[in-house]
């Protein structure tokens, strides 16, 4: 890629970038949330058309007019954001674009079998058969993944694919894009996690607010110079918390029971308690009824059995409204269709829910002054880097998105925060202030409870650490002596050992 540069409204993404990937290496793509790694390799896929630059395959010129002529080329793509079609099935989504060998019909049987094969040679556990709306936003991107090997592309684009992996399963995945490089593949890496970056390049390009910054060797640079290469500026390190002192308890949920899309059980007997002024956190792969619990706190999905209580108040068959005046606060896993409107303001996504109470609203009008005023506090207070309050949601990068809604959810001062998945897909600099404000919330007295599959992230945060497993609360682990490896054999379905630091749960069914 040759002097690639894209503009859009208000902000130039990539700015006369060049990048090249030779066969047999992996080169990843680093940088900060809006530094036009994505854009970049969408203008490769054929999703974006440059505006300026060239493409060469093989040392020609090639034209990528749609991700169809990126297929013919060879060329495939894992999106952090899925390009999946939610009524259809896995493998109807797999076969989707591609011709089959029947002709004019359909031969799904192939598909779903040649799917099954993949999801056990690669790790990636999922069912050619579901509906991709009825999936967990990890099993979403397992999708992704097959579809791409499915393809048996020459080079392959991976935008975070390993977000929702345990140590292990990441471990796999890595021995999986070793062979594929020895086999000649050429593979663009995109991740915000250093260690894994690290570990698995061979080459290294860092953006920075669209243009590149250099190409560096992964033996040549530690952890800490990778990120401040990318920020441009020194980052301090972020260490488990100390031990707190936690306050009463104000989230108390009791032999919870929740059904998944399906109808069967997706939360199974699950117990958990959450007190003022400390961050729990579950920990787990996704897919193990994490969506679902976070559904059934928030109002969204009807519990078939157990309670959930706020500081007494019974929150189980509330409306989402009720539950958010009793004082809960939730920040969604999937922040583009759960937590904000993308064709909304940046204005009016921060009063998406409050805009009818006052001081907003006056005799069922709106008090536009008061709004304005009140969303430049929240952009300012949380970072939010954004052209104008009018630029529509969706142009802002993933990590300006999330601290929109957690300004939003924080400015109702709630006595329960959910935060589902906190820093998926957010740069490094980003995920710190993330955290950083998480912390200064629970000094308060807030009671946090976080769901994350992002091992560095619950380490680092959390005060106390619940593993979760098949619906179930299997394990409880301190952040400050445990290890990620048995963290990662925890939430694969192995229990903490006797005399180990963590403390097993047996599970409510045995």
């Amino acid at each position: 890629m040759r002097g690639i540069t894209k503009r859009f409204p208000g902000v130039v993404a990539d700015d006369c970038v060049d990048f090249d990937v030779r066969r047999g290496e992996v080169h990843t793509l680093f940088g900060e949330n809006g530094a036009g790694k994505s854009t970049l390799m969408r203008v490769l896929y054929g999703l974006y058309k440059a505006d300026e630059g060239e493409i060469r395959l093989n040392g020609l010129p090639v034209n990528i007019a749609s991700p169809a002529d990126a297929i013919a080329h060879g060329i495939g793509m894992i999106h952090q954001h899925f390009m999946l079609v939610n009524t259809l099935t896995v493998a109807e989504n797999v076969a989707l674009g591609l011709r089959s060998s029947r002709g004019p019909l359909t031969d799904l049987g192939a598909v779903t079998t040649r799917v099954r094969e993949l999801s056990e040679r690669y790790g990636l556990v999922v069912d050619p058969d579901a509906v991709i709306w009825q999936l967990s936003v990890g099993e979403r991107q397992r999708v992704e993944i097959i579809k791409a090997l499915y393809r048996n592309a020459e080079l392959l684009i991976l935008d975070e694919p390993t977000a929702v992996l345990t140590p292990q399963e990441v471990d796999d995945l890595f021995a999986v894009l070793r062979q594929m490089v020895e086999d000649g593949r050429g593979l663009v890496f995109i991740s915000h996690k250093i260690r894994e970056v690290l570990e698995l390049s061979d080459r290294i390009t860092v953006l920075r607010s669209g243009r590149k910054i250099g190409t560096v060797s992964p033996k040549g640079i530690t952890p800490h110079e990778l990120a401040e290469m990318m920020v441009g500026h020194a980052l301090a390190s972020e260490e488990p918390p100390p031990a707190t002192s936690a306050g009463v308890v104000r989230l108390e949920i009791a032999d919870l029971q929740v059904n998944g899309d399906r109808g069967t059980a997706a939360v199974r007997g699950l117990g958990l308690e959450v007190h003022s002024g400390e961050i729990v956190a579950i920990a787990g792969v996704s897919g193990n009824g994490q969506r679902e619990l976070a559904e059934a706190i928030a109002g969204l999905r009807p519990p078939t059995g157990g309670s959930i209580t706020l500081e007494g108040t019974e929150l189980v068959h509330r409306r989402p409204a009720e539950i958010r005046k009793a004082g809960l606060g939730f920040v969604p896993e999937e922040r583009m269709r759960d937590g904000v409107v993308p064709g909304f303001t940046v204005a009016e996504n921060l009063l998406l829910i409050d805009n009818a109470a006052p001081p907003y609203s006056r005799f069922g009008f709106l008090r536009n002054r008061v709004i304005r005023r009140h969303c430049d506090e929240l952009v300012d207070a949380f970072d939010v880097k954004t052209p104008d309050l009018d630029t529509p949601t969706r142009n802002l990068s993933g990590g300006n998105i999330q601290k929109l809604i957690l300004a939003r959810e924080l400015s109702a001062e709630p006595h329960v925060l959910l935060v589902a998945q906190p820093t998926r897909g957010v740069d490094v600099g980003a995920a710190r202030y993330i955290h950083e404000r998480l912390r200064t919330q629970r000094d308060r007295g807030t009671a946090i409870l976080i769901i994350s599959e992002d091992l560095d992230e619950v380490v680092s945060i959390s005060d106390r650490i619940l593993v979760m497993y098949e619906g179930q609360i299997i394990a409880e682990a301190d952040p400050r002596t445990s290890t990620r490896e048995a963290l990662g054999l925890m939430m694969a379905g192995v229990r903490g050992r006797p005399g180990s630091s963590d403390r097993a749960l047996p599970p409510r069914d045995s």
